[in-house]
């Protein structure tokens, strides 16, 4: 599914020969080549619990990861998280400069809305515009734009474990459940029971992601990670590491695996895929 994924995204991005070139090479650089693609991997997977064809899941899978592509360009501006290494290789604004990366960020935010509404994404009209609103919703200030403005305005300060959680629900968890809504939106309507069943899991795996971040953060290193190693620790951020200590904060991540899988109780084998990538969010290493 990821050679399938990295095919559609370098279809859908401008050619870098196409002008302004700078601009399109950029595009590409900060998308292509890297990354685990779990959110295009949820995509898949809960489009395969309402049986929806692969050809309709790309388009998806590809505006999600460019959602996220452009989040970490600007994430990694000196104005929010000031990073010079993702992926394992330099920030884009390190590569190019600050305004083109801003306006890469800008570009891919736009160019993923254009796939959703250029290509047939759903089973009717009005489920490809819940799809779009889905993914708006989970982009700006009620999703993760606004969690990115909480996590700023949380450095040297101490915060709660609930008040950390809104944040992360905000910041990473509203794309992760953005792309299983997506996904489920892309086939046959679903029972409510197990559009429930989806939502809990999404909810309780995208908090489960950040949590394993907040470990690796502390644990890893640079070369494996792709990314700075202790860089939350280093602007005095707020995490789950420095609220819970490590060792509860792995037990906290399966504790809530756990709860996100018992909302795949109701689709049987349907949800194997989806239980398979919330057990490597919680067992990875970068």
């Amino acid at each position: 599914m990821q050679t399938r994924l990295e095919t559609r995204l370098t279809e859908a991005l401008p050619d870098a020969k196409l002008a302004p070139q700078r601009l399109h090479d950029a595009m590409r650089y900060a998308v292509l080549g890297g990354g685990k693609r779990v959110r295009a991997l949820l995509v898949y997977a809960a489009g395969e619990v309402c049986e929806a064809p692969l050809e309709r899941l790309d388009s998806v899978t590809a505006a999600v990861e460019l959602i996220h592509a452009y989040s970490l360009v600007h994430d990694d501006l000196p104005c929010m998280d000031d990073d010079v290494l993702r992926r394992g290789k330099p920030t884009c604004h390190v590569q190019f400069d600050e305004a083109t990366a801003l306006l890469v960020g800008d570009s891919l935010q736009s160019l993923a809305f254009e796939l959703l509404a250029r290509n047939e994404v759903a089973n009717s009209a009005q489920r490809q515009v819940d799809m779009i609103a889905t993914l708006a919703l989970a982009v700006g200030s009620r999703g993760m734009a606004g969690g990115q403005a909480i996590d700023l305005a949380s450095v040297d300060k101490a915060l709660t474990l609930p008040e950390l959680e809104f944040m992360h629900i905000h910041k990473t968890g509203a794309l992760i459940r953005a792309a299983v809504q997506m996904g489920a939106l892309a086939g046959t309507p679903l029972s409510e029971d197990v559009t429930k069943g989806l939502n809990q899991f999404a909810k309780w795996i995208g908090l489960a992601f950040q949590v394993i971040d907040d470990v690796l953060d502390k644990t890893g290193n640079t070369a494996t990670l792709g990314k700075t190693a202790g860089k939350d620790a280093e602007d005095n951020k707020p995490t789950y590491v420095s609220i819970m200590g490590l060792a509860r904060a792995r037990d906290y991540a399966r504790e809530l695996q756990q709860q996100a899988e018992a909302g795949l109780s109701t689709l049987g084998t349907r949800g194997g895929h989806l239980g398979a990538i919330g057990r490597y969010i919680i067992e990875r290493e970068y």
